[in-house]
């Protein structure tokens, strides 16, 4: 039997209609003759997609119980027993109800599939295997119901059903994805325009990449071998050499020229590793690749050209971008032509760019013959030639033949150029000295005498010394390069650790200490200020069993080393102690402003205090005393009706008054850190509902949408009763009177939402910090509002029980205050 073809329809989000989409071709396959049925489809209560399954025929669901709930699934033997052409099934990723024929909807698609049924069905990105964790990144949203990548690389057509993120957030303010009172918390969570634009270009960047590999197998399959320019992708050829940055960037720039052009680096490593390149540079332009949107990659192969160009064809490469090479003329006369050369010889109709650098073309020049070689190497090459020409002799002499003379000198030749290798210069001229006198005295006649007679043998001897020579050049050379390396690997590990660890906000200082000591391979190491130890590593009081040295840093602060401190190790030594002084500054100027601050933060609130005092209260506290004065004056003479109503005045100024007096205590306890928050798990509505109670507010004036279920946050119940009540207020005289405030409660990754939401005029975006200073009452001259501290007052209470408290755009026009609060999870009580 053939197998089913597969149709999938990929959307960024829900709501970009796919779901209308296949039912949309089902009807027009019908149309067409097709025999077309329903598997499945979810309407989620949208009128218009329940109206397009209308005139199709509909396999009616299969009922599972599970835990006493009867739970409707697609019925997979109905629809096999039906034995359609084309099946429709929507929602691929959904996990079926215990006790189902298979755990996963796509493996029920599999079994249609299977059994010769062509299948159309939809996937959103989120529900893909391998971006599951790309997306909760993104989002903020794990999800639980995910499909194999395998089983959608397998579908016969896959595409993207698009619709522009502004597009879908219109359609839900109209309320065609989602009820109304789940509008404003999709906008605000999960639909944010950034999280659509980012799941977006997920959708249309895995589609790419499925399309690549189908072209890709579709050249397999018919030999085709040249490159299909479909799309410009570059890549960079990277040596480890300072060029690398330079070669990145052009090939950056040439790839953005092009839309959707794509950017490789490689690195071709030799598989007997003896080109080695500057590892530290190597790990720069890596994460130079990266922040260009671009993709590294390193391949092992001794023929570099051959590497480079196989490598871009593999990735269908467009353009090859290469160094010009860093050789001077004399090596490149001496060597032949380089790698470019190659490169662009074999590269048949991908296009190669040499990039000229400052590196490039360097002078030829003779390095200083010094130390480089270690003590130990040294030693090791000088009992090489002790040990090693005798041995040879004993052995060159039992086999000595008149014939063997060429032989003989071939053999003590390499012998020398072994001890060169191990020794360097002095042991390979001493092995060159002593296999010229051996030879003289053993195989040339007169034997067993030192003499020269014949000049050749006297160049003989002159040849070896320059062989050695030559040879223990290019091992000084080689290991010179190598410790500089590591040095200067080491070096700017260091300086790159201090940065990190000043910019990452840890204890620069400790961390300075410690890498010295590291890198400097020292005892120990600490920074004194005084007697009193600011941060130490290692063994630092050895009762003066090891040498110490010291460096002044700052103003009464020193650096103190214990052990050998290398002379080419002080430069290093004055960028720390550069280093520390900075950082020792940084450290004092932080702490005096972390002294400074809760003292001009005092200040600031005594000022707004005694400025409040002075003007706000005084309306209340006059009229008290006006009413109460009043009473008194007129005596018995006052109606009572007078009377009555001066009291009540009375009473309204004392209890504005004591209302403000206890905003401004919770300021001052807020301002000074004292105020005591007691976070229970809490129910949000055991907060809204006596808020609503207070300000008397109903139905005329409130909308609820409360969609937490079960769910409680770990609140100051009180507290948070005083925060919807100030947000109420708020929203209340702000809101046209026909137009009910909407209360309503959502979660989203682990927190709970409030959202209080009018339909006022708003505030502009850069003025909503302004709102939460205390004594503000921002757009409002009425002084009979308050001081203006409710606002500052509930975000303090907010941020006191770890949550936030921020302004939005209400859709339509108005603002929304929303309270974000963390979720309580019993499980964490369990442990």
């Amino acid at each position: 039997m053939t197998r089913g073809r597969l149709r999938v329809l990929l959307g960024a989000a829900p709501g970009v209609g796919k779901t209308c989409t296949m039912l949309e071709e089902g009807r027009r396959l019908r149309a067409d003759g097709r025999d077309v049925v329903v598997g499945l489809v979810e309407t989620h209560g949208r009128a218009a997609t329940a109206a397009m399954v209308e005139g199709l025929e509909v396999v009616p669901r299969t009922l599972v119980t599970h835990r006493g709930l009867e739970l409707a699934e697609m019925d997979l033997e109905g629809v096999l027993a039906r034995a359609p052409q084309v099946a429709l099934v929507d929602e691929l990723a959904h996990t079926n109800a215990p006790g189902s024929h298979h755990a996963k909807r796509w493996q029920d698609v599999d079994a249609l599939l299977d059994a010769g049924v062509d299948v159309i069905t939809t996937v959103n990105i989120q529900h893909i295997e391998s971006l599951h964790d790309v997306v909760e990144q993104i989002t903020g949203v794990p999800q639980s119901e995910t499909t194999p990548d395998a089983f959608l690389r397998r579908a016969d057509q896959v595409e993207v059903v698009d619709l522009a993120p502004q597009a879908l957030r219109d359609r839900l303010l109209g309320g065609v994805v989602y009820p109304a009172e789940r509008v404003d918390a999709a906008l605000s969570n999960y639909f944010r325009l950034g999280n659509l634009i980012a799941l977006r270009e997920l959708a249309l960047l895995w589609l790419a990449d499925e399309v690549d590999e189908a072209l890709r197998r579709y050249r397999d399959e018919h030999d085709i071998d040249t490159t299909w320019q479909a799309r410009e992708r570059v890549v960079v050829a990277l040596t480890g050499g300072p060029e690398g940055e330079t070669l990145l960037r052009r090939g950056a720039r040439i790839a953005a020229r092009s839309s959707g052009g794509g950017l490789h680096a490689v690195h071709v490593t030799a598989q007997d590793g003896l080109r080695a390149p500057d590892p530290a540079a190597l790990v720069e332009q890596r994460a130079l690749v990266e922040q260009l949107g671009g993709s590294y990659h390193q391949v092992v192969g001794d023929d570099v050209p051959a590497a480079l160009v196989d490598f871009a064809r593999s990735v269908d490469a467009t353009q090859l971008v290469i160094g010009v090479s860093r050789r001077g003329r004399l090596a490149a006369a001496l060597t032949g032509p380089g790698i470019g050369a190659t490169v662009v010889r074999e590269s048949g109709d991908i296009d190669v760019h040499i990039v000229t650098h400052s590196a490039a073309g360097g002078r030829f020049a003779l390095p200083p013959v010094g130390g480089a070689l270690s003590l130990r190497r040294r030693a090791l090459g000088m009992l090489l030639a002790l040990l090693g020409g005798p041995l040879l002799t004993w052995l060159l002499v039992a086999l000595r033949s008149p014939e063997s003379i060429t032989s003989d000198v071939l053999s003590y030749q390499l012998l020398v150029v072994v001890v060169a290798l191990v020794g360097g210069l002095w042991p390979a001229l001493f092995a060159a000295v002593l296999s010229a006198v051996t030879l003289d005295f053993f195989f040339i006649d007169p034997l067993y005498t030192v003499t020269i007679a014949d000049p050749l043998h006297l160049l003989a001897l002159l040849l070896y010394v320059t062989i050695a020579a030559l040879v223990s050049v290019v091992v000084d050379r080689a290991a010179r390069r190598s410790r500089t390396a590591r040095r200067a690997a080491a070096e700017s590990e260091l300086v790159q650790t201090v940065a990190g660890s000043v910019v990452r906000g840890d204890d620069a200082v400790q961390a300075l200490v410690d890498q010295t000591r590291e890198a400097l391979h020292l005892r120990g190491a600490r920074v004194l200020a005084g007697e009193e130890v600011l941060a130490s590593a290692g063994e630092v009081d050895l009762a003066g069993s090891a040498p110490v040295s010291t460096l002044d840093l700052a103003p009464g602060t020193t650096l103190e080393l214990t052990g050998e401190v290398a002379a080419s190790e002080r430069r290093l030594l004055g960028v720390v102690a550069a280093q520390l002084t900075a950082a020792l500054e940084h450290q004092r100027l932080t702490e005096t402003a972390r002294e400074i601050e809760p003292i001009a933060a005092s200040d600031r609130v005594r000022g707004a205090l005694l400025s409040a005092l002075s003007h706000d209260l005084r309306r209340p506290l006059a009229a008290a005393t006006a009413a109460v004065g009043g009473v008194r004056a007129a005596g018995p003479d006052l109606r009572e009706e007078d009377r009555r109503e001066l009291l009540d005045t009375a009473e309204e100024s004392l209890a504005a008054l004591s209302a403000l007096m206890s905003d401004l205590l919770d300021v001052s306890r807020l301002s000074s850190g004292v105020l005591t928050i007691a976070t229970t798990p809490t129910d949000p509505a055991e907060a809204i509902a006596p808020a609503l109670d207070e300000l008397g507010l109903g139905p005329a004036q409130v909308r609820l949408a409360l969609a937490h279920d079960e769910v409680e946050v770990l609140a100051d119940p009180v507290l948070l009763q005083r925060v919807v009540v100030n947000l109420l207020t708020n929203a209340v005289r702000h809101s046209p009177p026909d137009e009910p405030v909407l209360v309503s409660t959502s979660t989203f990754g682990g927190r709970l939402e409030i959202r209080v939401a009018d339909r006022g005029p708003g505030i502009a975006q850069d003025r909503r910090d302004e709102v939460f200073l205390p004594f503000q009452r921002l757009g409002d001259t009425d002084n009979t509002t308050g001081l203006g501290l409710g606002l500052a007052l509930s975000r303090g209470f907010v941020e006191g029980m770890h949550g936030r408290l921020t302004p939005e755009d209400t859709p339509g026009g108005g603002l929304t205050m929303v309270v974000s609060l963390p979720v309580h999870d019993p499980s964490q009580e369990a442990r």
